[in-house]
């Protein structure tokens, strides 16, 4: 008499399975590593907001307009200090709006002031702006990974 003979997978095959999909899964994470590449989307980002806002600037400062009074001179020792861009009442904001389009008199600089991807707002948009000299900076002090974020002309 034969004995019963089982079709389909033991246990051990299957938790065999199951143990080589997760580290397969866990590899696969680690080497795409989503947060890094958030972290580098958002200081690409912050990177085309410095440079569009010095362009706008230094655009408005060619035609012969003064910039707001009140920007702080830069730090010698330290790129992240400045006035800080926003139009906050605050003592200290530098509003950058009359660069605006639609704003008459020939405003049409930028469309918008940009603001910091992680959390800016039109108030306090997280980027500083500097002199030195007759020359602008820019930064950006929010950069992620140690990313020095700063573009003058």
């Amino acid at each position: 008499m034969k004995g019963k003979t089982y079709k389909g997978f033991s246990l051990i095959e299957i938790l065999v399975v199951v143990a080589l999909i997760v580290i397969l899964a866990t590899i696969t994470i680690v080497a795409i590593n989503p947060g890094k590449n958030f972290r580098d989307t958002r200081n690409a980002q912050r990177s085309a907001d410095v440079n569009a806002l010095l362009s706008a600037v230094t655009q408005y400062t060619t035609d012969g307009k003064e910039l707001p009074a009140g920007i702080l001179e830069c730090s010698t020792t330290d790129w992240k200090v400045g006035s800080p861009i926003g139009t906050s009442t605050a003592e200290g904001y530098i509003d950058l709006e009359p660069l605006l389009a639609g704003g008459g008199e020939g405003n049409d600089y930028m469309v918008s002031i940009p603001t910091d991807p992680s959390g800016g707002t039109a108030e306090d948009t997280s980027y500083v702006i500097c002199k030195i000299g007759t020359r602008v900076q820019i930064a950006a002090p929010r950069a992620e990974d140690g990313k020095e974020i700063a573009v003058r002309r």
